[in-house]
């Protein structure tokens, strides 16, 4: 490839090392984090005719600008680049321009061991976006209800657990109108009644059940200067909680839109009875470079399900795998979680990880496992997931009558009763015929 760049990048300039093949340094600079600096950037490496270049990051606005001017990029972990330190400085020491080397040392001598970054598409891309900004903002959303919980529990603990969520629709109007002690001396059955029928509430408490519950929460002694600064608090926090959850609602609506347009969208989507978001969250992170994950076991790895291996003499445990894709394991987590609640494969490998004494978050990785290695052949296939054509289902469903004179049949009302989870499911699985295996005995 002839020659390599490393790139420690950071937020106000990007540290840049370029050597030759031998190792022999040919440029070393520092380049401003603006678009006078970037484009310099981007013009010494294409001068010097860099063949790859190594940055600590897999996105952003630099790797995006190297990517464009057709430059060849590694993403490497931070980790790695942090494990690699000693073996050009002892003394620990750490510069930006030393992270610089490390890097460029990596990309020259190890980029065989590095898998070349693969640009998403913009569907992709503008999904991405759409998904993480919606989580930055539930976090917000979360923030501020512990906040307004913290504030209501020091001088009106009554409207906390009243509804379901202290964010949910009905508790924010309920505090809009009642913020205070005060505001709700008067409220009595009759009132309550009015409010629950303007909320449409669904709840199934009576007016009278949840007045009575207001009541008997613990009085505070707050005087009357406290009690109306505090009145002050909730109001804003009501408001600002409102118009998180308003533009988390709006971009659910995008993301639901945008997920059923994407070409991989149907894939994932097929894996789920309810869960848009979280189809939308695994297209998004897995991307639709089919080249990123050559094999199972490189997604089971990169979605955290698979568990990292330790051994050292006869000492061998299976320990967490921290590094690995946050989000992408909280997609697979939820899609175990949810499946096994319904779909008769998973209840059973879950149910049969629990026999083995793992607990519940175990048990999920493991069948979150599982789901990884279907989900990865959907996705290099390009095929939405088909009951019918997985084995492991069509095994588990299938009950078949043992016979004396031949090969068993099978019992089609118990294999019903079996398959009855997924007949509400668009893509329901046939039958199958006598010929199939039966596990009913295992």
């Amino acid at each position: 490839m002839g020659r390599y760049a490393g790139v420690d990048w950071a937020s106000e300039k990007h540290d840049v090392l370029i050597e030759d093949e031998a190792g022999a340094q040919l440029f070393a600079g520092s380049f401003t984090h603006d678009e006078a600096g970037l484009r310099s950037l981007c013009r010494t490496l294409v001068r010097f005719d860099v063949g790859l270049v190594a940055i600590e990051r897999p996105d952003g606005l630099l790797v995006e600008r190297m990517l464009d001017a057709g430059l060849r990029v590694l993403a490497l972990h931070p980790n790695q680049v942090a494990a690699a330190r000693a073996r050009f400085r002892v003394s620990g020491g750490k510069s930006d321009r030393f992270d610089s080397f490390v890097l460029c040392e990596l990309a020259r001598t190890d980029h065989h061991r590095f898998r070349v970054l693969e640009p998403d598409g913009d569907q992709t891309k503008a999904l991405r976006a759409l998904t993480r900004a919606r989580e930055d903002l539930v976090q917000s959303r979360v923030a501020l209800a512990n906040q307004l919980r913290a504030e209501l529990e020091r001088f009106w603990p009554g409207p906390i657990g009243l509804f379901s969520d202290l964010d949910s629709r009905i508790s924010l109007a309920f505090l809009k109108r009642y913020p205070s002690p005060k505001d709700a001396n008067a409220l009595a059955a009759k009132r309550m009644q009015a409010f629950l029928d303007g909320q449409h509430y669904s709840g199934g408490k009576q007016p009278a059940e949840l007045v009575a519950k207001l009541r008997r929460a613990p009085q505070g002694c707050a005087g009357e200067l406290e009690c109306a600064a505090r009145r002050t608090v909730v109001l804003s926090l009501v408001a600002a909680l409102e118009r998180i959850v308003a533009a988390i609602s709006g971009l659910e609506r995008q993301i639901a839109l945008s997920v059923r347009v994407h070409p991989d969208g149907e894939i994932f989507t097929s894996l789920f009875k309810d869960g848009v978001i979280t189809a939308a969250i695994m297209v998004a992170e897995i991307g639709d470079c089919r080249a990123r994950y050559p094999n199972r076991d490189a997604l089971c790895g990169d979605a955290g399900q698979a568990a990292v291996a330790v051994e050292s003499g006869k000492r061998k445990v299976a320990c967490f795998r921290w590094a690995c894709n946050k989000r992408l394991r909280a997609a697979f987590c939820t899609l175990a979680d949810s499946t096994r609640h319904w779909h008769p494969w998973a209840a059973d490998h879950y149910a049969r990880s629990i026999a083995k004494g793992h607990d519940h978050q175990r048990a999920i990785r493991t069948l979150g496992r599982a789901w990884c290695r279907i989900v990865w052949r959907c996705w290099q296939d390009r095929v939405r997931y088909d009951p019918e054509r997985h084995r492991g289902l069509q095994q588990h469903i299938t009950v078949i009558i043992p016979s004396s004179s031949g090969p068993g049949v099978v019992d089609q009302a118990a294999t019903m009763r079996m398959a009855a989870p997924l007949l509400k499911r668009p893509n329901i699985a046939r039958l199958p015929d006598s010929n199939t295996r039966s596990v009913a005995a295992e």
